[in-house]
C-alpha cells in the first residue's frame, strides 16, 4: 500500500482538480527536490507528463516507481496502458506479467494482463485474466468492457452485449464503453441500434470522440459522401482516421488523394507507436539460414509426428495478409465439421520450443539438426503436442474426425515445422494478385509480417521475401497444398467451394454454399487506380505474378 500523501502532493492534486496545471508542477517539483523516491509524487510527475505528451518520460518515471514499490499496482496499470497506446505489445507484456507476479491479487493487473492477451488474439487466457479480475475486489466497469470486447472477438455476440451491459450500468456515462457497444451492434448488423448508441456516446464526450465511428457506420449504409464529410469536418486527424478517410476516398473516386491518405496515416500510426521500423536485412537474413537448413536432404531427416486421432485437426489455411484467408475460412467453417479458429499463433511459437527442447550454442533453426537422432526425434511429437494443447485452450480441440482452421498470415514461413507436426495436414493456399494485396495491406492497420505494413516498398519487399522462401520450400518438399485463387472464388463461388470441400475431404453442406453467396468484385484489380502510384515497386512482385497467372 503506497504511504499517505504529502502535503506538497495533495497541493499539486488539488491544483490539478481546478485545471491549475502549473502550480501543479511547482508543488510536486518541491517535493521531489528532498524526497525523489516518494512514489506519489512521481504519480503526479507522470501524469503531467502524459499531459504535455511526453510518454516516453512518463513511462520511464512509472518503471521508477516500480522499482521503489513492486506492489504499487497502480503503477504497473498506468504503464501498461502507455505502452498499449504506443503498440509496444511485448514490453507491455513484461510489464503485465511482472505485475501480477508481484501481486496476484491485483485485479488492475489481471485486467490490463487480459486486454493484452486479446489483443495479442490469445483470447482464452484474455478471458481467465479478465474473469480473475471481476473476482478480486469491487469490479470496475472497464473490466466489464474488456471481457465483453474479448467475447466479441471470439464471436460470443449475446454474451459480449450482456456485459457491455453491465458496463453501461456501472458508468452510464461513460462514452468508451457506448462506443464499443455501438461497434458490437455494427458488427451484428443492426445499424439503428448501433446509431443509438453511439448517439448516446457523443452526448457523453463530444461529436470529435465518436466522428470516426459514425463515419464507418455511414458508409456500411453506403452513405460514403455524407461520412467523408464527418471525417473532414474533425480538427485532426489520427492515422487510423487517415486510413478510413483514404478508404471513403477510394470509394468515391478520388484516388490520387487516396493514396496520400494510405502513405500518411501509416506514417503517422508508425510514429504513434513509437517509430515503428521494418528490418529488410534482418528478414533476409532469417530467410536465408531457413533456406540454407531447409533443403531436400535435411527435410528427410527431421522427424515426422504421428497422427494423434483423440482431438480435433488442423487445417492450414495460407496466404498473405488481406488475400481471401478470412472469406475461406468463413466459408469453411460453416460446414459442421470445421470449427473456426482464426489467427493463431501456435506456429510461430513452435521456434522458441524448439530452443527450449534442444538448447544449443546455435539457435533456431540450425538447432534442429539435432532432432535428426534418435534420441532427440521426439521433438515433432512435442511440437505437435504443443501445438494441440494450445488449441485445447482456446477450446479448439474437442471432437474426433473434425477439424479447426488456423489462418495466422505468413504461416507459411514456418511451414517446415507444419509437415514435422502434422504431416499429412490438409493446406489451403489463397493467392490474390500481390498488387491488390500490396494496396489492401496499406489502406488498413496491419500488425504482421516484422512491421512491414507501414510502407508500401517495405510491403513489396516482404511479399516478394516470403515468396521466395516459400518458393523454396515448394521445390525441396511435398506440401500437397491446395491453391486457390481469390479472383476464381469471387466469380465462382459455388464451384470454387465445392472444389475446396472435396480436397479438404468433406460431403458439400449447403451452409458453405450460403456462406459464400454472391460476393463484391470491387476489391478486384484494385492497384489500377493507383497504378502510378505503384509502379516503382511493381517489378519486385513479378515472380509472384508470373507463378500464379497474373499480369
Amino acid at each position: 500500500m503506497s504511504p499517505a500523501p504529502h502535503a506538497l502532493v495533495l497541493r499539486a492534486r488539488e491544483a490539478l482538480a481546478r485545471g491549475d496545471v502549473r502550480s501543479a508542477e511547482a508543488a510536486v517539483d518541491e517535493r521531489l527536490k528532498t524526497a525523489g523516491r516518494d512514489i506519489n509524487a512521481l504519480g503526479v510527475r507522470s501524469f503531467l507528463l502524459q499531459r504535455r505528451g511526453q510518454f516516453g518520460e512518463a513511462a520511464r518515471t512509472l518503471q521508477t516507481v516500480i522499482g521503489i514499490d513492486a506492489r504499487a499496482d497502480w503503477a504497473y496499470h498506468e504503464l501498461i496502458q502507455i505502452l498499449l497506446a504506443h503498440r509496444r505489445l511485448a514490453d507491455a507484456e513484461q510489464v503485465a506479467r511482472a505485475g501480477v507476479r508481484a501481486n496476484p491479487d491485483n485485479a488492475s493487473c489481471h485486467n490490463a494482463f487480459g486486454q493484452l492477451l486479446s489483443e495479442m488474439n490469445d483470447l482464452p487466457s484474455g478471458e481467465w485474466h479478465l474473469r480473475r479480475a471481476l473476482t478480486l475486489g469491487d469490479p470496475q466497469p472497464p473490466i466489464y468492457a474488456n471481457l465483453a470486447l474479448n467475447l466479441t472477438k471470439q464471436g460470443r455476440i449475446e454474451e459480449a452485449d450482456g456485459y457491455f451491459a453491465q458496463a453501461h450500468e456501472r458508468a452510464p456515462t461513460d462514452a468508451k464503453t457506448l462506443a464499443s457497444w455501438a461497434g458490437l451492434h455494427e458488427e451484428r448488423g443492426d445499424l439503428p441500434r448501433a446509431h443509438e448508441l453511439l448517439d448516446r456516446a457523443e452526448a457523453a464526450s463530444s461529436l470529435e470522440e465518436v466522428n470516426l465511428q459514425r463515419a464507418s457506420l455511414l458508409s456500411r449504409e453506403g452513405r460514403h459522401a455524407e461520412a467523408l464529410a464527418i471525417i473532414n469536418a474533425g480538427k485532426s486527424l489520427t492515422g487510423e482516421g487517415q486510413l478510413a478517410r483514404g478508404r471513403l476516398q477510394e470509394r468515391l473516386g478520388f484516388f490520387d488523394a487516396a493514396w496520400q491518405d494510405f502513405v500518411d496515416g501509416k506514417r503517422k500510426i508508425a510514429s504513434e507507436a513509437g517509430g515503428l521500423q521494418y528490418r529488410g536485412d534482418a528478414v533476409q537474413g532469417l530467410f536465408s539460414r531457413l533456406k540454407g537448413l531447409f533443403t531436400r536432404d535435411n527435410l528427410h531427416r527431421l522427424p515426422r509426428a504421428q497422427l494423434r486421432a483423440d482431438t480435433r485437426q488442423p487445417l492450414f489455411i495460407i496466404g498473405f495478409p488481406r488475400s481471401g484467408t478470412t472469406l475461406v475460412e468463413q466459408i469453411l467453417c460453416r460446414h459442421s465439421a470445421i470449427r473456426a479458429g482464426g489467427e493463431l499463433p501456435f506456429l510461430s511459437e513452435l521456434p522458441k520450443l524448439a530452443t527450449d527442447l534442444l538448447p544449443s550454442a546455435e539457435s533456431f533453426p540450425e538447432n534442429l539438426a539435432q532432432s535428426w537422432t534418435a534420441d532427440r526425434s521426439y521433438t515433432a511429437t512435442m511440437c505437435r503436442d504443443f501445438y494441440l494443447a494450445r488449441g485445447a485452450q482456446h477450446g479448439l480441440g474437442e471432437g474426433v474426425g473434425a477439424l479447426f482452421t488456423d489462418r495466422m498470415p505468413f504461416n507459411e514461413v514456418y511451414l517446415p515445422l507444419l509437415k514435422m507436426a502434422f504431416p499429412h495436414a490438409k493446406i489451403v493456399h489463397v493467392v490474390r494478385h500481390p498488387l491488390d494485396v500490396s494496396v489492401s495491406m496499406l489502406a488498413n492497420t496491419m500488425t504482421h509480417g516484422l512491421n512491414c505494413g507501414y510502407r508500401i516498398e517495405d510491403i513489396t519487399h516482404h511479399l516478394a521475401a516470403v515468396f521466395d522462401l516459400f518458393d523454396h520450400y515448394r521445390h525441396e518438399m511435398e506440401l500437397g497444398e491446395y491453391v486457390l485463387h481469390f479472383e476464381s472464388l469471387v466469380c465462382d463461388p459455388a464451384g470454387e467451394t465445392r472444389k475446396l470441400l472435396d480436397y479438404v475431404g468433406l460431403p458439400l453442406e449447403e451452409s458453405c454454399l450460403q456462406a459464400s453467396g454472391k460476393l463484391e468484385d470491387r476489391s478486384i484489380d484494385r492497384h489500377e487506380h493507383y497504378a502510378r502510384s505503384l509502379q516503382p515497386y511493381a517489378s519486385r512482385l513479378s515472380r509472384i505474378m508470373g507463378a500464379y497467372g497474373y499480369s
